[in-house]
C-alpha cells in the first residue's frame, strides 16, 4: 500500500483567555503542525504494515516486543484494542485527509465482538475510543447498537449492594487471587463510565447512567486519600460495599501515587463533571491534578515519573503515556468554570511541547512504528518498561484535537 499522504493546512493557534504575540502564536502553530505532520506520517507506516499483512487478519498494534524493534499487535479482548482505531479517527479529524475513513472503520469493526464481553471492566476503553469515536462520522444504526451492547456488557459486572463496577476477576490462580482480593476495583475503571453516559444518549435508558454515578461516587469516596491522590485498587465486599483493603498493582507500593492512576482520577471525573454538572467532580479532578503538579518530584518537563514516589527519583523511568492522559483532561478542564481556567491550559500545552520534541517524540519509522515514545506499563509485573504504547499515541492525539478546538 502507497504511503498516504499527509493532508496540509493547519491554520495558526490562538491562545485562549491570556494576550499573545504574534511570535508565540507561530511558535504554537510550528510545533502543533510539527507534532501533527510527524503523527501522519508515523502512523503511515503503521497503516502500511497492516495493510501488507497476509494472515487475512486486522493487525491492531499495542506495543513493541520485548526486543524493542518488532510491533507487538493484540486481538479484540485485550484491553488496548480499542485505542489504534481510535487514533485513526483522531488522525482523520486533524488532516482532513478522507483517504483515512474506510482504513478507520475497518480496524474499529474489526473488534466488533468486544461488544460482548464481560470478562473483565476495559470495554469500555475498547468500545468508546473505537465505535465511540467512529460513531461522530459513521452515521450508522450498527455502531448505536454495538455502543450499547457494549454497554449492557459493562454493567453485567456491577455490583449493586457495593455501588461498584468490579474490574478484575478472581479466578484461582490469577495473579489478583493472588492478592486476596473479593472485588478489585481499580482506578482506571472511571474511564470506562463514558461509555455508559453514552449509552443512555443513545437508547434513553437512564439504567447505564445511574450504574456510571454509583460507580463514581463510591470511587469518590473510597478511592482518595486527603492529599488529592488515588490509590490504584480498592478491594470491596460485593455484598455491602465493606473496604477490605487499599492497594496497588502497577505502582511502587500501596500508599505511593502510581501517575497513571492519577492521571486516570483526573480525566475520569472531569469527563463526569462534563455529563452531570456535579461539581464534586470537577473539584476532585482539580485536587488530585494540584497533588501531581505540586509534588516534590514534579519534573521540569512536565512527564511525570511512572510513580510519583517511586525509591530512585530521579533515574526513574517517565510515563509519556500519564503525561498525554492528564494534557487531554486539562484542556477539557479548562473549557470549564473553574479559577483562572488559562493555568490549566497552559499547564496542557506544556506537556504537549515536551511530548512532540524530539526526546518523546519517535522519527518516523522508528519506535516500532508508534508516535511517542518513553511509557511505563506495569513495573511491578516487569512489563512494557521505557516503551512505546498506543494509549500515549491515543492520548496525545486527543489532546491535540481538543487543542485545537478550543483555539478556534
Amino acid at each position: 500500500m502507497k504511503q498516504l499522504i499527509f493532508a496540509a493546512g493547519i491554520a495558526a493557534a490562538v491562545m485562549t483567555g491570556c494576550a499573545t504575540t504574534e511570535k508565540d502564536a507561530t511558535a504554537t502553530a510550528d510545533w502543533q503542525s510539527a507534532a501533527i505532520s510527524n503523527a501522519r506520517q508515523q502512523m503511515a507506516t503503521q497503516i502500511e504494515a497492516i495493510e501488507a499483512d497476509t494472515t487475512g487478519k486486522v493487525l491492531n498494534p499495542v506495543t513493541t516486543k520485548r526486543n524493542r524493534f518488532s510491533t507487538a499487535y493484540c486481538g479484540y479482548a485485550d484491553w488496548r484494542s480499542g485505542f489504534f482505531p481510535g487514533s485513526m479517527w483522531y488522525l482523520y479529524e486533524l488532516t482532513g485527509d478522507s483517504t483515512l475513513v474506510p482504513l478507520a472503520e475497518k480496524y474499529t469493526e474489526a473488534i466488533a465482538e468486544a461488544q460482548n464481553l464481560t470478562s473483565h471492566h476495559d470495554i469500555g476503553f475498547i468500545i468508546n475510543c473505537s465505535y465511540g469515536n467512529g460513531r461522530r462520522f459513521v452515521k450508522s444504526a450498527e455502531y448505536d447498537s454495538v455502543l450499547v451492547q457494549a454497554a449492557k456488557s459493562l454493567c453485567t459486572r456491577f455490583r449493586p449492594d457495593a455501588g461498584v463496577i468490579q474490574s478484575w476477576n478472581t479466578s484461582p490462580g490469577s495473579w489478583q487471587a493472588s492478592r486476596g482480593w473479593t472485588c478489585p476495583v481499580i482506578i482506571d475503571n472511571m474511564m470506562n463510565l463514558e461509555l455508559l453516559f453514552e449509552a443512555t444518549k443513545i437508547s434513553g435508558d437512564s439504567t447505564f447512567y445511574n450504574v456510571a454515578v454509583a460507580h463514581a461516587n463510591t470511587t469518590l469516596k473510597e478511592h482518595f486519600r486527603d492529599n488529592g491522590s488515588c490509590y490504584h485498587v480498592v478491594d470491596y465486599n460485593p455484598a455491602n460495599g465493606e473496604v477490605f483493603s487499599r492497594q496497588t498493582g502497577q505502582g511502587y507500593a500501596d500508599e505511593s501515587a502510581w501517575s497513571r492512576g492519577q492521571a486516570w482520577a483526573i480525566y475520569g471525573y472531569t469527563m463526569c463533571y462534563r455529563e452531570t454538572g456535579d461539581q464534586r467532580y470537577l473539584d476532585q479532578a482539580i485536587k488530585t491534578f494540584d497533588f501531581m503538579r505540586n509534588h516534590a518530584n514534579a519534573t521540569a518537563d512536565k512527564i511525570p515519573y511512572w510513580d510519583m514516589d517511586a525509591p530512585d527519583v530521579p533515574n526513574e523511568p517517565r510515563d509519556a503515556s500519564a503525561a498525554a492522559v492528564i494534557a487531554s483532561a486539562l484542556y477539557e478542564l479548562s473549557t470549564y468554570p473553574v479559577e483562572n481556567p488559562g493555568q490549566y491550559k497552559d499547564y496542557a500545552d506544556d506537556i504537549m511541547i515536551s511530548l512532540s520534541s524530539d526526546e518523546y517524540t519517535a522519527k518516523p519509522g522508528e519506535n516500532g512504528r508508534f508516535i511517542l515514545k518513553h511509557s511505563t506499563g506495569s513495573i511491578p509485573h516487569n512489563s512494557e518498561v521505557d516503551v512505546p504504547l498506543n494509549y500515549a499515541d491515543y492520548y496525545y492525539l486527543e489532546a491535540l484535537k481538543r487543542k485545537r478546538d478550543i483555539e478556534g
